[in-house]
């Protein structure tokens, strides 16, 4: 048994709830490793989870999934890795995660860290960056096309933006005004404010008669099912955040599909060849940051002593930022 000093949840649905104390971690399995956090980032999902937890969280519970730090101890089927490696991870939220000096993680879903990015950036990293990329690997022929992120002045429509230009896609975007310069320099064609009640005929005049090869929604189930009849004949209805259940389009029309992101279900339902794709693809996008080829969100860093009350912060003002506890 190992002990550890995390912020605990105690069945209640409030940030400003969680509870700093010592707890004993779980043995390491032969197929994990001990990380001793150097930062942990927040997401909107451990402030959501908060108040709808898995059957599997009892009292006492540490919440979190993304984070970074350096490899100290290795389970005894561990051969690859080494102890002090720098590597990010999103870990699985069913069991204990991130909110913690250190964290048990399987060996498979960590992710080496180039030797020029930050510790800060790294754990700001996991779960924007490859929900973006699972959301646009949904989507084939993407060159030439086009498609529209709703939702875009967030972190992961701001990587998925990025993402889609990088794949040759020409990308619409709606966001609150102060993102669209920004999104502009990201890659997006054209900008739309979605306050504005007519954005979606905005949309139409812009693509002059055409319609869209993809919609990706980062807002919720209501927004994606708003977005099908702008999709054209055998279009893409991406929906990061809710599941749409039924198709919005009439049968026998544009013959839309639908497709669901959950990033947190390839812990229980992803093979091992998923994971490979993932965590390479991860990878991939790390080192395209410590390069300047990708752009990450705006990040706040903020001492762990501070975690309730950053994560408090981002449920209340949804403004964009990104919320990074160093420890």
């Amino acid at each position: 048994m190992f002990m550890t000093e995390a912020w605990i949840w105690q069945e209640q649905s409030e940030p400003d709830a969680l509870v700093f104390k010592e707890t004993a971690l779980p043995a390491l399995k032969a197929d994990h490793v001990l990380i001793k956090n150097k930062a942990v980032g927040l997401n909107p999902v451990d402030w959501k989870i908060l108040a709808s937890a898995p059957e599997t969280w009892q009292s006492g519970h540490i919440p979190g999934v993304d984070g970074m730090g350096e490899i100290i101890a290795l389970g005894s089927g561990v051969q690859h890795l080494r102890i002090g490696t720098r590597v990010a991870y999103h870990t699985d939220l069913r069991f204990a995660g991130s909110f913690a000096r250190h964290t048990v993680v399987a060996a498979h879903a960590l992710i080496p860290i180039p030797e020029a990015l930050t510790d800060i950036v790294a754990a700001a990293f996991p779960c924007p960056a490859m929900t973006a990329w699972q959301a646009m690997k949904r989507v084939p022929e993407l060159a030439g096309s086009s498609v529209l992120v709703n939702g875009a002045g967030g972190a992961v429509g701001g990587i998925l933006t990025q993402l889609l230009t990088q794949a040759n896609a020409r990308v619409y975007a709606t966001a609150s005004e102060r993102h669209h310069t920004l999104l502009q320099q990201k890659g997006a064609i054209v900008t739309f404010d979605y306050h504005q009640s007519d954005w979606q005929e905005q949309l139409q005049s812009a693509l002059k008669g055409q319609f869209l090869h993809a919609a990706f929604d980062m807002v919720n189930q209501q927004s994606a099912e708003s977005l099908g009849h702008l999709l054209g004949y055998y279009g893409h209805l991406v929906s990061v955040q809710d599941r749409v259940e039924k198709s919005p389009v009439p049968p026998f029309s544009t013959s839309i599909s639908l497709h669901e992101i959950a990033l947190a279900a390839i812990h229980s339902h992803g093979s091992p060849a998923q994971w490979l794709r993932l965590v390479a693809a991860a990878g991939d996008m790390l080192k395209q940051i410590s390069r300047g080829e990708l752009r990450m969100p705006t990040i706040k860093t903020v001492a762990f002593a501070s975690l309730p009350e950053a994560l408090n912060a981002m449920k209340l003002n949804n403004d964009g930022v990104k919320y990074v506890a160093e420890l």
